[in-house]
């Protein structure tokens, strides 16, 4: 079984879209909203493809109309581009959002999956690394062959003593240097981390024309341009 594996899309349907895997099954790691903009077809997709999806921080934001923070930097591009899906989403994508499970066990191909978008003992928002002490720490009551995790936007996988722990890192806003949307495949119990070239200047154009501040724009041009580096965002 070859089993596709997505994390942090966020609006992102150019990098979605670059997607031409074959697969049996898809796994989704949340956060398909905020930072982009273009979330309805990011949605569909994500609906129509995946075998089990579960909630990000930024899918419960939307969903829930937490207010947008204060701040500047990404919490401010978060908050601004909540405010355009709100405006653009219909009442079933808004539904969908807020029925994604906070964490979802499975059974593929005889392995067992745990599925949560940053960590067990936080499961929206605490941000761990590929850090083998500290996952080894926070995976001591989970019972899987595999812990899938998205919220770093950095892929990595680590072998642990009870589990194999894999982020196959943002298919819409990597941060680890490299543009190229980011996705993970696994097969025969084998992990491959894999990149895409995708228009990131047609992503670029996209936010260029949504309305967003001078200052939005150019930080949402940057990170999608350099990959999360470059002047480091507050």
């Amino acid at each position: 079984m070859k089993i596709l594996v997505l994390a942090d899309i966020h609006a992102n349907w150019f990098a979605l879209q670059s997607i031409r895997e074959s697969f049996d099954a898809c796994l989704f790691l949340g956060d398909l909203v905020e930072y982009g903009v273009d979330p309805i077809p990011c949605i569909d997709w994500v609906r129509k493809n995946a075998t089990c999806s579960i909630r990000g921080n930024h899918d419960h934001s939307v969903a829930q109309r937490v207010p947008p923070p204060t701040g500047t930097g990404f919490r401010r591009l978060a908050g601004a581009t909540r405010q355009l899906h709100w405006d653009v989403l219909r009442p079933s994508h808004v539904k969908y959002l807020s029925q994604l499970p906070v964490t979802q066990n499975l059974t593929l191909d005889g392995l067992r999956f745990h599925l949560v978008h940053a960590t067990p003992r936080d499961p929206m928002d605490e941000y761990l690394a590929s850090d083998p002490l500290g996952w080894e720490k926070r995976l001591e009551s989970i019972e899987a062959d595999f812990v899938c995790v998205g919220h770093t936007h950095i892929p990595f996988h680590l072998k642990l003593s009870r589990c194999q722990l894999l982020n196959p890192g943002s298919i819409g806003q990597p941060r680890d240097g490299d543009p190229r949307a980011a996705y993970a495949i696994i097969q025969d119990g084998h992990v491959e981390l894999k990149r895409v070239d995708y228009d990131v200047e047609a992503a670029v154009a996209q936010i260029e024309q949504s309305g967003l501040e001078p200052e939005l724009v150019e930080l949402a041009s940057q990170v999608l341009r350099t990959g999360g580096r470059g002047p480091k965002p507050t």
